[in-house]
């Protein structure tokens, strides 16, 4: 801590330097000094030693070298200073110059040098030893306690040396070489905790009572500790506030108060609930009033017309409904159409791909840009894929949907349809004779619209468990029906080729029977003739010319269970299908597509060609439970590759 009497003494000691140097070095080889820098080789360190402890004080550094830097050193003092008298420069990183940053951490060693005051000089220890010890910081901790003080020493050079740390409240001395200091900021405690370990020295006087070795520690006091609660107390209030702020920000706005029934407030509801920007505020006061029982034989007539006002509601929320299932199918319809373009745009890309990996172009390209070129085909391939599973399962989703709609139509449906119109009709029957017999009849009319309402809700619950029930069955009794025919349609082909073999034997049977007949003729015959050669001859060619028919009429009855060229024709169609579908597609699918080309065709018939052809064509089952699903494969190339 230097003031402005420090400054002007250490200009009056740097311009004596030179005479108390001449003096002190009788081992000093030379000396050199500048305005700027002094540099002074030692060549006899025991004197340069003797010269320092002749000062009172312990040399700090190694001979011959500057211990602090010029960049950390006030202007305009001369740094040789340091390497004649063992004072080193002074620190501008002292409160006192106003240049104090926050403290150091703790890994970097912190140099200390010596400190001039008015009426006294602060020597740092040797930094060599170990650092002075402290104890635990008490929290909101603003005093210190100061001990090894000299005895000569008073408050006021107590309030000068550590005035510079920051603004002191209270100074307590005591008569045993130490005192209590009290800061207004407990960051100060900080900068008064540096200086402990320094040697203090009132004056240039070497005597003991006005010398003393400072230990500055942390005190604990009742005054800081009262502080350090207030403030705590008072920022936990304000995160109590912060937190309350926070929670009626976030919690969601209570409704508004609902009025008290009144034939006025009954009017202007009424009024409210013809407008549709209302309609939802005031159904909330018209339910509240319901169930608080606001409803009486004097009030019955009014809460009826409110009823019947909300009830005329209905049709605008179907209204608003359709119309956003209507924006909704136009979104999917513009997101297929999207992905679409977007799938052409992904075929056009592996398109050039394939073009480019031909040997025309892919010769010319060098190894890395091959390289390059094949994995951006297959990631393009990839993404091709991905994209058209994407949208072939938009497509199956809006077939299932038209199958769905398909099954729907069913009576159940024309019977709902047809209540609805009776229901109709009804209410504007009952709205009639309401509006003639209005006083008398209002309690019997709202009692009978509860019962209806509750059958109403109990009607529509058991129609959609029927309904459940009845979709399930058949959908069992389809998946049960297709089995029998694919076992019937095994068991005819079984049948038939069962006769086939019949009657191939039976034929045979008859021809061996007419062989052994001509055999035993011909014997006779060559037997009674001597023409025997050439009667042989012609029965050998009448044999030969009858299983030569026989291997036609077989060949032809077989060829007769072959295809025709409408069933070559749809074998072709199928086979191109399924081979653009490696997943297989199902019976259903199949005939949507077929029925494009042909509307006669029917899904039986197509089945039945598909189970003509095993080797051509095979059947797998996927899913479980309610999700099995028969579909169709290619297997044609499968055979050729085990063949």
């Amino acid at each position: 801590v230097v003031g402005a009497g420090g400054v002007e003494s250490i200009t009056q000691c740097s311009q004596k330097l030179p005479q108390m140097m001449a003096a002190a070095a009788d081992g000093l080889g030379s000396i050199a000094i500048d305005a700027t820098q002094l540099n002074m080789s030692v060549t006899d360190p025991t004197a340069w030693a003797t010269a320092m402890n002749n000062l009172g004080m312990v040399p700090v550094g190694l001979p011959g070298q500057q211990l602090v830097s010029d960049s950390i050193c006030v202007p305009g003092f001369d740094p040789g200073l340091n390497m004649m008298t063992g004072i080193t420069p002074i620190n501008p990183m002292i409160p006192g110059l106003g240049l104090v940053p926050p403290p150091p951490p703790t890994e970097v060693a912190v140099v200390k040098e010596i400190i001039h005051c008015k009426s006294c000089t602060l020597f740092p220890q040797n930094p060599n030893l170990p650092p002075p010890s402290t104890r635990e910081r008490p929290p909101g901790c603003k005093t210190v306690f100061v001990g090894g003080l000299p005895e000569n020493a008073t408050e006021e050079i107590i309030q000068e040396v550590f005035e510079q740390c920051g603004d002191i409240t209270a100074i307590r001395k005591s008569k045993k070489n130490f005192c209590h200091i009290r800061f207004a900021e407990e960051f100060m405690v900080d900068k008064a905790i540096y200086l402990s370990g320094y040697r203090m020295r009132l004056g240039s006087s070497t005597d003991k009572k006005d010398s003393g070795r400072l230990h500055v520690d942390f005190a604990q006091a009742r005054d800081d500790f009262y502080e350090w609660e207030c403030k705590q107390r008072m920022r936990a209030r304000e995160e109590r506030h912060r937190r309350k702020l926070e929670e009626d920000r976030l919690r969601p706005p209570s409704p508004p108060p609902i009025m008290h029934y009144s034939e006025h407030e009954a009017a202007l509801l009424a009024e409210k609930l013809k407008d549709d920007s209302k309609f939802s505020e005031a159904i909330t006061v018209l339910l509240s009033w319901i169930e608080r029982g606001e409803v009486n034989r004097r009030s019955a007539n009014h809460f009826y017309s409110m009823v019947q006002s909300a009830n005329s509601h209905v049709r605008r929320l179907m209204n608003e409904k359709a119309t956003h299932e209507q924006e909704m199918e136009e979104a999917k319809e513009n997101f297929k159409n999207a992905l679409t373009g977007i799938l052409t745009q992904f075929e056009q890309i592996v398109a050039v791909f394939n073009a480019s990996t031909r040997q025309k172009a892919w010769d010319h390209f060098s190894k890395a840009q091959r390289k390059n070129i094949d994995i951006w085909r297959k990631h393009s391939e990839e993404l091709r894929n991905a994209q058209s599973e994407q949208l072939m399962g938009i497509r199956r989703e809006e077939e299932m949907e038209m199958s769905d709609d398909e099954t729907c139509d069913s009576p159940t449906k024309k019977m709902r349809v047809d209540e609805s119109a009776l229901a109709a009709q009804a209410y504007a029957l009952k709205e009639e004779n309401d509006s003639l017999r209005w006083q008398l009849d209002a309690y019997r009319n709202e009692v009978e619209l509860l019962k209806q309402e509750k059958e109403q809700l109990f009607r529509t619950e058991e129609n959609l468990t029927k309904d459940q029930q009845v979709q399930f069955l058949q959908q069992t009794m389809q998946g049960m029906q297709q089995q029998l025919l694919t076992i019937q349609e095994e068991l005819n082909n079984k049948k038939s080729e069962l006769e086939q073999a019949k009657e191939e034997q039976s034929h045979t049977q008859a021809l061996l029977k007419v062989l052994q007949e001509q055999l035993k003729g011909t014997k006779e015959l060559v037997e009674t003739n001597g023409h025997g050669h050439e009667d042989t001859n012609e029965i050998n060619v009448l044999t030969v010319a009858l299983v030569n028919q026989d291997r036609e009429n077989n060949t032809e009855k077989r060829s007769q269970g072959l295809k025709s060229e409408k069933e070559a024709l749809l074998i072709g169609i199928i086979s191109t299908f399924l081979h653009v579908h490696p997943f297989g597609a199902n019976i259903e699918y199949l005939w949507s597509y077929m029925q494009q080309l042909d509307s006669k065709i029917s899904a039986n018939e197509i089945e039945m060609l598909l189970m003509r052809l095993p080797r051509m064509f095979k059947q797998e089952f996927t899913g479980v439970g309610a999700t099995l699903e028969k579909r169709w494969k290619l297997c044609a190339f499968e055979g050729i590759k085990t063949t």
